[in-house]
């Protein structure tokens, strides 16, 4: 059995309910999922301001050496300006013990993201985060297309060859979709099993 790390950042839930869907993939393709989240470094006077929602839902994660006793990692985290935000960066910044390690090389690994549109740079954002799994030495897993949900023009929805995405609306108001929750799920299955296959 494969255990899998979901770790992200979630400003507004969008990102803490993408978490919960690939981890349900994980689980119901029969392995194992921890689902943890980063520290948030944002000021108080911002936090509160902006109205972001404290996550108390899922543990942070121990520390960057946590990552290497997971046979793989699901990144997660909302896109900031087309990249990833900057409290992802800051516990990423913090990974270079893992990354002179060599504790995930050759594991799978695949991220997810949010944005407030349809073109608000989930594909930049999604590359950023799959920069860091690669000088990890990670094998990238997307949201291939025999996830047929991504395709098509009938609604809004999320959803890259790069990885699973939602849209939260220019007022963070729209929450992730079936279809979206759907292929988060399928991203989640995809690297428990390769993670399986890499492990036997």
């Amino acid at each position: 059995m494969a255990r899998i790390l979901v770790l992200y950042y979630s400003s507004y839930d969008h990102i803490s309910q993408m978490a919960e869907a690939v981890a349900a993939g994980i689980r119901e393709a029969g392995h194992e999922a921890d689902i943890r989240r980063v520290p948030e470094t944002a000021p108080q006077e911002i936090v509160e301001n902006f109205g972001f929602q404290t996550d108390d839902s899922h543990a942070l994660i121990e520390g960057p050496d946590a990552l290497g006793n997971y046979d793989g990692l699901v990144l997660g985290a909302p896109t900031r300006f087309g990249r990833l935000p900057s409290q992802m960066a800051a516990f990423l910044d913090t990974c270079g013990g893992v990354w002179a390690s060599g504790a995930l090389i050759g594991k799978p690994g695949a991220v997810f993201t949010s944005s407030n549109s349809q073109h608000g740079g989930q594909e930049t954002t999604l590359f950023s985060m799959i920069t860091n799994l690669l000088h990890f030495g990670m094998s990238i897993i997307g949201l291939d297309y025999g996830f047929g949900g991504q395709n098509g023009v009938d609604e809004v929805k999320g959803g890259a060859p790069y990885g699973a995405t939602t849209i939260a609306g220019p007022d963070g108001s729209r929450q992730p979709s079936a279809v979206e929750i759907d292929g988060a799920k399928y991203l989640g299955a995809r690297v428990a099993r390769t993670a399986a296959k890499l492990a036997a």
